[in-house]
């Protein structure tokens, strides 16, 4: 009996389901001798449970990010992105980042009655409101959990301005409450596009819309009148990275009217996930991209500073700062912004509240 190597599962993206960094024990997997070694690994089919949180709004004081509060309807991602940095976040639940964060998903299910309780508390104080800051919005789950879209018709019931980050042309499901919001200055989406290669694309981001879907979703919110920015992200280093200005100038063909991009992040657990994926998928270059990568972090697969950890440190991440920087004032993609009117913010009346006279 030996350990036996993890094999690559259709449509999933991690290629194991390793413990999380809290368990005590670990398990691996074994061969008894029985198998002859070609048999593909079984599907392995997506779980969803309830997720019983109290309140729906996550803040942060991260100076990373344009945003200091966001709600995430579901927990784990069904579209499997290998470099997805809220995958640690399940070892929380007892489950691994790996395979487990991809087919073990937790539903908000309560999430627009939450939001609404918490808006109309009395010591709330607007600010734009990140949907989908960890785990995607709109996740093929959500064509039957309609969690997002509730939290969305919420969002608008209150005048609370809301921006979208997805990878997912479901989005424009919601233009008829999105456009009327962007109308007043209360909506922004924000797109991941990594790559352009549907074969990268496809091992990279398994269940997330193809390029070209996410490209039509930008152009379709453009023309609704929804103001679109483009997320290169991640660059991945001798991997999409020569990809960034094809990216942008696809972007900003379809509509889009700003971009940004962050540098692969690989903190936790991620870092060996990603290896052993590279060296599934790609074991030509594997070795060039995590030598490029340590060149960006200091000699480590990550470091979690804040104010370098979205950008890295080196002559790398300098060079692809000063393309992304001469390609959006070439482009006119600079016009991204987190601002939104939050002056319009409204508490509806409540069912059976008294009507106001004047």
């Amino acid at each position: 009996m030996f350990e036996r190597k993890n094999q690559a599962a259709k449509g999933r993206g991690a290629v194991s389901n390793n413990d999380s960094r809290f368990e005590i024990e670990k398990r691996v997997l074994v061969d008894d001798g029985w198998s002859d070694g070609t048999e593909l690994p079984e599907p392995i089919r997506t779980q969803i449970n309830v997720d019983t949180a109290r309140s729906i709004i996550s803040r942060n004081e991260s100076p990373d990010v344009p945003f200091s509060q966001s709600v995430n309807p579901f927990r784990g991602c069904e579209h499997g992105c290998v470099y997805c940095f809220a995958r640690p976040t399940h070892a929380y639940l007892g489950l691994s980042p790996g395979l487990d964060f991809e087919t073990k998903l937790f539903a908000k299910r309560d999430g627009a009655a939450l939001l609404a309780k918490q808006l109309r508390a009395k010591n709330y104080v607007c600010e734009p409101l990140a949907l989908g800051a960890n785990t995607d919005p709109y996740q093929p789950i959500e064509r039957t959990e309609r969690i997002t879209r509730a939290i969305l018709e919420v969002c608008r019931d209150f005048n609370q301005p809301v921006g979208i980050i997805t990878k997912s042309a479901l989005v424009t499901r919601d233009i008829d409450i999105l456009a009327p919001m962007a109308a007043d200055g209360i909506a922004r989406v924000a797109i991941s596009i990594t790559t352009l290669d549907r074969d990268l694309a496809r091992r990279m981001e398994p269940r997330a819309s193809t390029p070209g879907k996410r490209l039509e979703a930008v152009r379709a919110l453009t023309m609704a009148g929804i103001p679109v920015s483009v997320l290169a992200s991640p660059m991945i280093p001798a991997l999409n990275d020569h990809e960034l200005e094809d990216i942008l100038e696809a972007a900003q063909a379809a509509g889009a009217e700003g971009a940004s991009y962050i540098l692969l992040r690989l903190p936790l657990e991620i870092g060996p996930l990603f290896e052993e994926w590279l060296h599934e998928h790609y074991p030509d270059r594997a070795g060039r991209v995590l030598s490029l990568i340590r060149q960006t972090r200091d000699g480590a697969l990550y470091r979690s500073a804040f104010g370098s950890r979205m950008k890295g440190t080196g002559p790398y991440a300098d060079l692809l700062r000063q393309r992304f920087q001469l390609s959006i004032r070439k482009l006119g993609l600079n016009k991204r912004s987190w601002e939104m009117d939050c002056s319009k913010f409204r508490v509806p009346p409540s069912s059976g509240d008294q009507l106001r006279l004047f």
